[in-house]
């Protein structure tokens, strides 16, 4: 088997049972998957797609789809509209292309360094082993050998929003030591007040092209379609160029039917203000019982604990049956600190009364302790 197969940390929710154990918890707030109803128009589009199961589609997909991307894009960031044909490629959901652009990207050499968030969505740091190279957790103290920086905005697991003066910097960065910036923006329609900037938006703004950009969306959070593993890559035709060709080996091309039903999901907003204000009421909900603060975009809510955050959490799940993720284990120790430590992440995706309940149960306990 391959040799980095070892160098693969434990993945989160596989700590999580080793924590607490394989029982289900009452009010599981721990996993970031959408339970918001999937809109009737996607399932009926999908429906009646199905025609398209006896076909092999193309690693490109059908110009429908792209186009549909690229229109989106447009109309959500108020930038110029993307070419379908060459800066757009559709995606089975983000996470698989997160880890399988990193495959494409990487000089096998391994001397490569890949810059991750710290706390972070454990597929960067995945892909970056598997490539060959050596994680970065947060800002490298010297950027030579930086060769692919991970950007998530708005964040999983804080919330927060990368401003104009932030990609400004990063884009300078790349701009200086040639690496790539790929743009993990699958959180980004869900938000409160406005609406959080993208990295293409961002790089338009500033007067740049594309160059060494691209940026992964999804509809999972978006449209709560997860099963459907629906999403896209825009930005650098010749990095999606390149792409594209791993793509066609990788064999991972989109179901027409699936194409046909995020054509439909892409192409409507009402679903998706819809989905905004169901987050938005527990949200406001929440918010009070816990005195946390609100996050720029995203569904989590990112909570300091007054003791060690593992057994805040394996408390929370035997004395109150609510289970929540540490937030050390979505982080990595550096200069001997983690900054994930003395956080739990809460996903607010269980209906408005059992976040309610939840929240009601980890006050309690932070009353407690």
């Amino acid at each position: 088997m391959n040799p980095l197969l070892s160098r693969l940390k434990p993945y989160p929710f596989e700590r999580l049972r080793a924590l607490v154990g394989e029982a289900p918890a009452e009010i599981n707030l721990s996993v970031g998957e959408p339970k918001h109803p999937t809109p009737r128009l996607v399932k009926d589009a999908l429906a009646s797609a199905l025609d398209g199961l006896a076909s092999y589609p193309l690693t490109a997909g059908t110009p429908e789809l792209r186009e549909a991307i690229s229109t989106w894009l447009g109309r959500r960031y108020n930038i110029p509209p993307t070419d379908p044909a060459t800066e757009v490629l559709p995606v089975n959901g983000s996470r698989e292309a997160l880890f399988s652009f990193a495959q494409a990207a990487l000089d096998p050499g391994g001397k490569a360094k890949v810059v991750c968030p710290n706390p972070f969505y454990q597929i960067y740091e995945g892909a970056a082993l598997l490539g060959g190279a050596t994680p970065i957790y947060g800002t490298p103290e010297a950027w030579d050998g930086v060769r692919l920086v991970y950007a998530c905005s708005p964040a999983n697991p804080s919330g927060e929003v990368l401003d104009l003066g932030a990609w400004k910097r990063l884009f300078e960065l790349s701009d200086q030591h040639g690496f790539v910036i790929a743009s993990d923006e699958c959180y980004s329609e869900i938000y409160f007040d406005a609406a959080p900037l993208g990295a293409l938006e961002a790089a338009r703004r500033l007067g740049r092209g594309y160059e060494r950009l691209v940026v992964f969306s999804s509809l999972s959070k978006r449209s709560n379609a997860p099963g459907m593993r629906s999403g896209f890559v825009a930005g650098d035709a010749a990095l999606l160029k390149a792409f594209r060709l791993y793509r066609t080996y990788h064999g991972s091309a989109m179901s027409i039917a699936v194409q046909k039903a995020s054509i439909a999901a892409w192409n409507d907003e009402a679903h998706v203000r819809e989905n905004r204000r169901l987050y938005a009421e527990k949200f406001d909900a929440v918010l009070p019982i816990l005195k946390a603060r609100r996050p720029e975009g995203g569904f989590y809510v990112w909570l300091r604990t007054p003791i060690d955050d593992a057994e805040f959490v394996r408390r929370l799940r035997h004395e109150y049956n609510v289970l929540v993720l540490p937030g050390s284990y979505l982080g990595r120790e550096v200069n001997g600190r983690n900054p994930g430590s003395n956080h739990v992440r809460i996903a607010l995706v269980a209906p408005l009364a059992q976040c309610v309940a939840a929240a009601e149960r980890i006050a309690e306990l932070l009353r407690k302790l």
